[in-house]
């Protein structure tokens, strides 16, 4: 039928079913692609909008709701191309990292700032609390909406040289708030084929595919089913190539719910009209283990049969003689731990297209990894590498999961099989059930110290559920053993781990890579000493505290750049106040009781003890445009700001002079994935060298020092001194294969070594450091915990960009308040984000963060990594806080109402 309604003020008609979502009309019919589709069920807020004023999810909508009304969506807050207010607000205040959740945050707080042009906290809080961001962790939104309408909106603008520690805006921030940012699921080419995936319903099960051909004949608008047999080279890929073991299509067996068997690939109306019992697969169910300790069972089917016992693989750091320094302890504590699998919870569903040009195959969608996807493309197509471009969209959130393979390998096929683009978007319940997890653990910690408080031995096992298949598996079992002493000197060490095959989605990389798990019993275990020898706990980790030209547990000695006493020293002000507080909070002894928490945390920036290059290029055209090619994937974090910053001073050029190239295997070099906090250090060393090196070329070319001013405009370079100058005109110079007059490539690997089988070595040449403090109280009466405030501490070594700096703390420490409170991913049950909880903005408290700078000698300008290490420390400082409040130990995350109060219930009233 016809429906008539206003969308941005203008009239507009639409032919449409009445019960069709507001959300597809918006987005496929009209083209306001700005509202964006994370969950289809009400529960992410991403697709809101306004109808007549008041915020609504559009997904949940049926547009024949609106006829007769009025919409607006993100494109109607600018006026004449002008960004609005609040919009400008949001990029003053950092508010949008990937941006996939900025549309809908938007629009809730436009429907609030039409009614209250100066809202307060808690109004900010509850007219956006259905909307979720997975980035941010809120703070800067909220900061924005409350002054959107009373702030200075101006960029900072420095000096050529003088970029590094500015707070700039996001370079790449406008198309954010403006609702222009295109994801995977809005760059679908007209015509598109549909591609549906066909997925395990069982944890473990044999299945044949049936008649293909029958069930072409019976359904019009279907072109093909491809499954296994379809592949011309590798059905397996993997991140790591030597364990590289899951299939594109099961071949017979699903190792685990929600395992890929074959794709349909069709019109999408005909696609859409299909329901799982028409699908041409037979099952038959097996039995199956979910957890470590059944699969590693010695009457266990294996999982894979290569693989003894269901283990993947162990790993080991030795130092010292741990046994002897335990039995002579006079202090010791045991401490048991236990995390569950925890869901990215990224906004954006995977989602993406590809199309065949020729023998050319392009694929565009959301990733972390765009050479590692070519890579592993090539191989399942048996193409040559330069066959296949990976021109990634926006991506909307990552964290680690969308560093593996998911949509791409089935678009990929379906568009070279048939010749036509082929689409493909995974709802929430497909992106939960499929995609990777952070791996669950259990954890035994043995620690002891002497009378002065000094660690002397320390005993770590962990055993990591890592899914049916390798993954990051490999990764985790690695690190951890690495991580799991914490930042401390630790002279007599010993950390085992496993990881361990089960019938379950493959547990992957997420933001930490398990040493989020590590730290819990690291931390818990900290508390526990301190306590016993009757010493406060941040001088207990003072006084461990790894410092300079001391050995780390790999036998690493670094001589300068180890930040973690200075993260201490910056909490103590907090700290005292905070037990202040408390203690003068708790002497009237009510049901509320408040509590303070503390923990640290140290982590490796990129690859563990292997080469882990970026290259960058940057070049000058005839006509005097400066272009930084530079292929690392931003997914929110700030690569493309924080790479240009550290390119610009390095070439002294204005950094916003610059125009940037991201991730496009045909148009950026390798700059590896985005993972393991290595961009800013990895790429931003790449970026300097770059930068330096063609600065060099420049001055060599008119024979000028080194202290010489670059200025670039009109087709010509300038360089100047006090009393010379020289002039180049690009205009003269002949343009390279890549378009440049003048260019640099350069490349940065870091300095890293081998372990041995002790785990000896130097597995990573830059470590970030950080601690945090929270402040908490505990309904003790209902086991709830209200976090009240958090103080955070990260040594960045130098900061490139404080806002952005900031919001990834803030972001990272949401997500560990998650994983310390609420998530917990039970296959089969929470696969969605109504079931599955993740942190609201009323669920994240006030932040003071505070940078610390001690400067690494191997990072661009001193900078080491941050992105993961945020979320380390979070978890342990809340439960360590939930024992300073109550005396109850919960050491099983998540830290839900009912365990809190069973753990109360088991203690004495403090």
């Amino acid at each position: 039928m016809t429906i008539e309604f206003e969308v941005n003020g203008k009239p507009t008609r639409v032919s449409a079913s009445p019960i069709a979502r507001l959300s597809d009309v918006l987005r496929d019919e009209l083209e306001f692609s700005g509202t964006k589709v994370g969950c289809n069920a009400g529960d992410c807020g991403a697709c809101t909008v306004l109808i007549n004023g008041d915020p609504v999810c559009s997904c949940i909508t049926a547009v024949g709701q609106v006829a007769g009304s009025s919409v607006e969506t993100v494109e109607g807050l600018s006026t004449n191309n002008t960004l609005s207010l609040l919009q400008k607000s949001f990029l003053h205040h950092g508010a949008a990292q990937c941006g996939i959740c900025t549309p809908g945050m938007l629009m809730a707080a436009q429907a609030l700032l039409q009614k209250e042009q100066h809202p307060s906290r808690e109004q900010v809080e509850d007219a956006l609390g259905g909307v979720l961001c997975r980035c941010t962790g809120y703070s800067k939104i909220i900061d924005a909406v409350m002054h959107a309408n009373n702030f200075e909106s101006q960029d900072i603008i420095p000096d050529a040289g003088a970029s590094v520690g500015k707070a700039i805006l996001h370079l790449d921030g406008v198309p954010k708030v403006s609702g222009e940012l295109k994801f995977g699921a809005d760059t679908v080419p007209a015509n598109a084929l549909s591609v549906k995936v066909i997925r395990s319903p069982y944890h473990n099960a044999d299945f044949t595919i049936v008649n293909k051909q029958a069930f072409l004949d019976a359904h019009s608008g279907i072109e093909c089913v491809l499954d296994a047999s379809d592949i011309a080279g590798k059905n397996c890929f993997g991140v790591i190539p030597p364990f590289a073991d899951q299939p594109v299509f099961a071949e017979g067996r699903a190792r685990y719910r929600g395992e890929a068997v074959a794709v349909i690939v069709g019109e999408p109306e005909a696609i859409a009209a299909l329901t799982e019992e028409q699908y041409p697969v037979s099952w038959s169910e097996q039995p199956h283990a979910l957890l470590p300790d059944a699969a590693l069972k010695s009457n266990t089917a294996p999982i894979h049969a290569s693989r003894h016992n269901n283990e993947l693989i162990r790993g080991v750091v030795e130092r010292g003689d741990v046994d002897t320094f335990m039995d002579q302890a006079e202090y010791t504590t045991t401490v048991h731990t236990s995390t569950p699998f925890v869901e990215h919870g990224y906004i954006e569903p995977e989602a993406g297209y590809a199309s065949r040009d020729g023998d050319r195959l392009i694929v565009c969608g959301c990733t972390q990894a765009a050479q590692m996807d070519r890579d592993s493309l090539a191989e399942i197509l048996d193409l040559p590498l330069d066959s296949i471009r990976v021109k990634p969209s926006a991506c909307g959130g990552g964290f680690g999961s969308k560093l593996d393979l998911s949509f791409q390998p089935y678009i990929a096929l379906a568009a070279w099989v048939t010749g036509k683009p082929a689409t493909i978007v995974y709802d929430r319940t497909e992106s939960m059930r499929s995609t990777t997890k952070r791996h669950p653990s259990q954890i035994e910690l043995t620690a002891a110290c002497d009378r002065s408080g000094k660690i002397i031995a320390f005993d770590f096992n962990g055993v990591f559920n890592t899914g049916a298949y390798a993954s990051w598996g490999p990764t985790v079992a690695n690190r951890v053993p690495v991580h799991a002493s914490g930042p401390y000197y630790m002279p007599n060490y010993r950390a085992r781990s496993i990881a361990v095959h089960t019938n379950t989605p493959p547990a992957g990389a997420f933001r930490g890579f398990g040493v989020p798990q590590a730290a819990v019993a690291q931390e818990c275990a900290f508390d526990e000493l301190a306590d016993q020898i009757n010493m406060d706990k941040l001088e207990f980790r003072l006084i461990n505290a790894l410092r300079n030209s001391q050995p780390t547990v790999t036998g690493h000695v670094m001589d300068s750049g180890i930040g973690i006493v200075e993260c201490l020293e910056a909490l103590k002000p907090a700290w005292q106040s905070a037990l202040d507080n408390c203690a003068g909070y708790n002497a009237s002894a009510g049901y509320l009781r408040k509590g303070v928490g503390l923990a640290s945390c140290w982590y490796g920036c990129g690859n563990t003890s292997i080469s882990n290059p970026s290259t960058v290029r940057f070049g000058i055209t005839g006509e005097g445009k400066v272009v930084l090619h530079q292929g690392a994937m931003d997914i929110g974090q700030g690569s493309n700001t924080i790479i240009t910053q550290i390119a610009a001073d390095a070439l002294g050029v204005p950094v916003h002079s610059i125009d940037i190239i991201d991730c496009d295997t045909d148009l950026t070099p390798d700059c590896g994935k985005t993972s393991g906090s290595r961009q800013t250090y990895v790429t931003g060393s790449a970026a300097k060298l770059a930068g330096e090196a063609l600065r060099a070329s420049i001055l060599r070319r008119c024979n000028m020092g080194e202290e010489s001013l670059i200025s670039i405009s009109d087709a010509t370079i300038n360089i100047s001194t006090s009393d010379t100058n020289a002039v180049i005109d690009l205009q003269e110079l002949k343009s390279n294969e890549f378009g440049y007059v003048l260019m640099a490539e350069e490349t940065y690997d870091p300095p890293t070594e081998p372990l041995d089988e002790k785990g000896q070595g130097v597995p990573y040449a830059v470590y970030g450091y950080g601690a945090q403090l929270v402040e908490l109280t505990v309904d003790t009466t209902l086991g709830t915990v209200e976090l009240d405030n958090i103080t955070t501490a990260h040594d960045v070594g130098q900061a490139i960009n404080p806002k952005l700096i900031e919001g990834q703390i803030e972001g990272g420490v949401a997500q560990g308040i998650g994983m310390a409170l609420m998530e917990e991913y039970v296959p089969g049950r929470t696969e969605n984000l109504h079931d599955y909880l993740i942190p609201t903005i009323g669920d994240v408290p006030p932040f003071n963060n505070i940078i610390v700078e001690v400067p690494d000698a191997e990072g661009p300008y001193g900078a080491k990594g941050l992105g993961e290490h945020v979320l380390i420390p979070t978890a342990p400082a809340i439960v360590n806080a939930i024992r300073h409040a109550t005396g109850a130990i919960v050491r099983d995350l998540p830290a839900t109402p009912d365990k809190v109060l069973a753990a109360i219930k088991a203690v004495k009233p403090v």
